[in-house]
């Protein structure tokens, strides 16, 4: 797999391999797991169908944003007259994740019709204080998909047992403010615990040697496969995103997770005629900045360099303090936007420039999308080879 005439393509077309995120995590052997997110949907499914029927769902089974129906053992319930209560052990598959373990309960409530889904932030999970992330200052830190997926299943358990699916959810995690102590949560504004995390529900095992490996594969799959064009994503999100931009088939996108430097170094060996980069605004602000492991225990967003570029892109002194204080990357490009300064734009072309230094002259064009949490494009560049810098 060391020449780019494809020998390591063509062993894996003979293998009659398939590309694309799903390919790449069976290469790795590693198992995948599930996301305090769909613990706690779990958990609260099964606590609102006892709370309407005196009977807990064990297993409890969920439906994910990709379609994943895992089924949950309880490890913890309790039911009474107020309300009802359900946990569920974390298990993060391979992946080395602080919350392993955890047990994540949900406490459900009924209120009043037309309440809706009211959400509380038990022991041990966190309240945001400091703008600059995806929930309002003082709302508990239940991100935004697994709310919507406590609300779907809400509303299904509501309407299969007579409900009116008006419920207070309160989620917590046992010794969720200790296990915190060793997540980013602090320095975010995040107290008191744990965030509830989780875009797909699934957690994907990481492993330096053996995602790096599946990386290598998934060009030298698309290679086989005649693809000129792939994109190295850093997420679902992102691959959504350039699904929905360039129409690629699975086997040209490459999860690279935080391993941009994996998928920069291994297609400058082994060539495609373009390559895009796909991910959030901060993870792509760490390769502008010029880090090719964008994972946060080993690089950050460095906010003055934020403020430089915001400077470039006609922020004056007191914007672009502000951007240098800023809590969070989102909080930087949500200031440069109300501004009219093109942070999101001047990442990702500064990105790209980058991405083709470490290519070194290899005949590839390469393009870079920054998108938020929602897979909204906030920034862009050109396509640019280094014959054309």
């Amino acid at each position: 797999m060391n020449t780019s005439t494809g020998a390591g393509a063509a062993g894996a077309a003979s293998e009659g391999a398939s590309g694309g995120r799903s390919a790449q995590l069976k290469h790795t052997g590693l198992r995948s797991g599930w996301t305090t997110g769909a613990c706690a949907t779990a958990a609260a499914t099964a606590a609102y169908t006892a709370l309407l029927t005196g009977d807990f769902p064990d297993p409890v089974t969920i439906t994910l944003p990709k379609g994943h129906t895992p089924a949950f053992a309880l490890a913890a319930e309790e039911l009474t007259d107020a309300y009802a209560m359900a946990g569920i052990v974390k298990d993060a598959g391979d992946d080395p994740d602080v919350t392993h373990g955890a047990l994540v309960r949900a406490t459900v409530r009924l209120l009043p019709a037309g309440s809706g889904v009211v959400f509380r932030a038990g022991t041990g999970v966190g309240t945001v204080t400091r703008p600059g992330l995806p929930l309002e200052v003082g709302e508990p830190a239940i991100n935004p998909v697994p709310r919507r997926l406590v609300r779907e299943h809400v509303a299904e358990v509501a309407a299969a047992h007579g409900g009116t699916g008006d419920v207070e959810v309160t989620v917590s995690v046992d010794d969720g403010e200790e296990i915190a102590r060793s997540t980013w949560n602090p320095r975010l504004g995040i107290l008191g615990g744990l965030s509830i995390l989780g875009t797909t529900g699934v957690v994907v095992p990481y492993s330096c040697s053996a995602w790096i490996d599946s990386i290598r594969r998934g060009v030298d799959v698309a290679r086989a496969a005649g693809r000129r064009h792939v994109a190295g994503c850093t997420g679902s999100t992102s691959e959504r995103t350039v699904t929905s931009l360039y129409g690629l088939p699975e086997d040209a996108l490459l999860d690279m997770g935080d391993f941009a430097g994996a998928v920069l170094k291994y297609v400058r060996r082994h060539p495609v005629d373009r390559l895009t980069v796909c991910g959030g605004f901060a993870k792509l602000s760490k390769l502008a900045a010029g880090h090719l492991d964008l994972h946060s225990a080993r690089s950050q967003v460095d906010k003055g360099f934020l403020a430089e570029l915001a400077s470039r892109g006609g922020a004056d002194e007191d914007l672009a303090a502000r951007v240098a204080a800023a809590n969070t990357g989102l909080a930087a490009l949500q200031l440069c936007a109300a501004a009219g300064v093109p942070l999101g734009d001047l990442v990702a072309e500064t990105a790209r420039d980058q991405a083709l230094e470490v290519l070194r002259g290899a005949p590839v064009t390469v393009d870079v999308v920054c998108i938020d949490r929602a897979g909204t494009v906030v920034g862009r560049s050109e396509p640019r080879g280094l014959q054309q810098m």
